[in-house]
């Protein structure tokens, strides 16, 4: 059934994906009630209505359920009965059961597997008892199997000697103690799959990171036409074992000689994904709500090749960043996040760049990079 605009979207979580997905909505007619504890939250700032609860609240649930006529997410570790009782009300995407898989990487490597791609050698670590016979794993990371992401919840591991104390640094919960990998190069793919079971991609994105941040992404990705093509195939297939319903992420290892390694899902709109605004016919947060309100999904051809670089509060250390240097390229695009804090490692925004190829693009973007990072080194 189509849910026609004018309606209210329910939208459980209120950072930046959120906010960019409340834009996206209102632009298509439909007024958005964002459910986020905080006073003040990025997407709760620019929702028709900011619901200022626990995402567990009974009243602030029963709230969405009486006046939304669907309900998504923006981030993966929203309660689970939290979406249990709103799909008994109103339209879910995606349902709880799919986002499970992505809350737990214990979960997440085995549904991996099953789909047929590869993962990274890992062990799994419940108890210190688990912590013998992993000398074939090391160097590795042992990464916590929940609420970890961009790095946190995360420690690199060399020697054995180290695994007791980093399993302590993360309060002895459920790991998996993964294997480092030599990579040529990281990968992304965004799909999309409709209640109708119909599936498109985005093109696929070559990612670099900087401390287990995202820090760019560069789009088409510069791999081959195979590569990229089992990476859309991967993605689909993912998306269709899970019979997911919405927007999905997933990030992708390259070693050497062209493995493609599966690393994690995004069961959302993703970071890497961001380009998609400015360089593509429709873009993630678009797409979405067009799932969520059972449209036919959009094109998501590529208008030209772009860069998106993530803008984090380190450039704040002196103040406001001086964002001419962005705003003069006149194939450039700015994005703040109206976060009221800048921290360091914190997404505060993030800005695209469009140009005839890539490697266009990517000079230019890394050119505004200098000059900002140069502003705040010199105006400290």
């Amino acid at each position: 059934m189509l849910i026609e605009p004018g309606a209210f979207l329910g939208l459980l979580g209120g950072g930046q994906l959120g906010r960019m997905f409340t834009m996206a909505a209102q632009s298509m007619g439909y007024r958005v009630m964002v459910l986020d504890p905080g006073a003040h939250s990025p997407a709760g700032s620019v929702a028709d209505e900011h619901v200022a609860a626990d995402y567990l609240d009974p009243r602030a649930l029963e709230k969405l359920a009486a006046h939304c006529a669907a309900v998504t997410t923006e981030f993966e570790n929203v309660p689970a009965d939290s979406m249990r009782f709103l799909a008994g009300h109103c339209r879910i995407s995606p349902d709880a059961d799919s986002v499970a898989v992505a809350q737990d990487r214990i979960l997440e490597k085995r549904f991996l597997a099953s789909v047929g791609l590869d993962v990274a050698p890992y062990k799994v670590i419940e108890r210190v008892d688990d912590l013998h016979d992993v000398e074939h794993l090391l160097a590795g990371i042992l990464k916590r199997s929940r609420l970890g992401y961009d790095g946190k919840g995360q420690v690199r591991v060399t020697h054995s000697d180290e695994l007791t104390a980093a399993f302590e640094q993360l309060s002895g919960e459920p790991c998996v103690l993964e294997q480092n990998l030599q990579l040529e190069l990281e990968l992304s793919c965004v799909v999309a799959r409709g209640f109708d079971g119909a599936m498109l991609s985005w093109p696929v994105a070559e990612n670099q990171h900087a401390q287990g941040i995202l820090d760019l992404s560069i789009v088409p990705a510069r791999v081959s036409p195979a590569l990229a093509a089992a990476a859309r195939d991967a993605a689909l297939a993912v998306a269709r074992k899970l019979d997911y319903r919405g927007v999905l992420c997933v990030e992708f290892f390259v070693l050497r000689g062209g493995r493609l390694v599966a690393n994690e899902i995004a069961p959302r709109p993703h970071n890497s994904g961001h380009y998609t605004i400015d360089a593509c016919i429709t873009s993630q947060f678009e797409q979405q709500a067009r799932v969520l309100c059972g449209m036919p999904l959009g094109d998501t051809g590529l208008h030209s090749p772009a860069v998106m670089v993530n803008v984090l509060g380190d450039l704040w250390a002196a103040g406001e960043p001086h964002w001419e240097h962005v705003l003069r390229e006149p194939r450039a695009k700015l994005h703040l996040y109206g976060k009221r804090e800048a921290r360091p490692g914190r997404k505060m925004g993030h800005y695209t760049v469009l140009g005839d190829s890539a490697d266009a693009a990517l000079a230019t973007a890394l050119d505004i990079r200098a000059k900002l990072r140069a502003d705040a080194h010199r105006n400290r």
